[in-house]
């Protein structure tokens, strides 16, 4: 049964759910990465877990930042913590959060640079995987690829993977609007119909590697810790 989750918890958890875990390109509430939950009075403490214990710092720190940030931007809230529990370097990166000062500064001399790249390089990653996708989707109905570089977002019949990848073209500042093409490369040109099957081979390499990686640190975390069922109410919203 489905219920719905009104008060505090539920913003806090809407929140959460528009943080990536940035390899996976999902929210981190729905690969269950959420290990607690609490609001208290004007307070929120959050702890999350990860598959293993060695995932890579740079991965676990984008998580905490991200969740502290999207919490302490929530009105009312006039206190955040946000805890990585049972990872190498979970003191390292709790610390940094908590003082702001950046991935850096969390690991003097082992960082080679803040982590804009990496979100940008993942960004991509999914921005082609939804376009691949979609593409595979119009080709199977019959669409032929002359037709395919033609075909504009306004085309596409409304689903999650158009509302993603809109959503991933705004955030790397590529054409979102309906009369964008579908098929864009890193630079927000029109793909070209000679270069499209290995555009596409590449393309569909990348998403099979994305939802790999998905359903493995799924069953990683599964078993690491126990598939245990933990009452988080928020996490019955719809």
């Amino acid at each position: 049964m489905t219920t719905t989750a009104v008060g505090p918890e539920s913003a806090v958890w809407r929140a959460l759910g528009t943080v990536l875990d940035p390899e996976l390109d999902e929210p981190i509430t729905d690969l269950d990465f959420v290990a607690s939950l609490e609001v208290r009075d004007h307070e929120v403490f959050v702890d999350l877990r990860l598959p293993t214990y060695f995932c890579a710092p740079n991965f676990a720190y984008l998580m905490v930042a991200d969740a502290h940030d999207v919490l302490t931007g929530l009105p009312g809230i006039t206190r955040v913590r946000v805890r990585l529990l049972d990872h190498f370097a979970a003191d390292e990166i709790n610390a940094g959060v908590a003082a702001g000062d950046g991935f850096d500064a969390s690991f003097p001399g082992l960082a080679t640079g803040e982590l804009d790249e990496l979100r940008r390089t993942f960004l991509r990653k999914a921005h082609i995987a939804y376009q691949e996708k979609l593409a595979s989707r119009l080709l199977r109905s019959g669409c032929t690829q002359e037709e395919l570089v033609r075909v504009r977002l306004r085309d596409l019949e409304d689903s999650r993977e158009l509302a993603k990848l809109r959503r991933r073209r705004e955030q790397l500042g590529l054409p979102s609007q309906d009369d964008a093409p579908l098929l864009l490369d890193d630079r927000g040109e029109p793909v070209e119909v000679d270069t499209l099957p290995v555009r596409l081979r590449f393309a569909r390499t990348t998403r099979v590697s994305i939802e790999a990686n998905a359903g493995w640190c799924r069953g990683l975390l599964s078993t690491r810790y126990g598939g245990e069922d933990r009452d988080l109410h928020p996490r019955q919203l719809e």
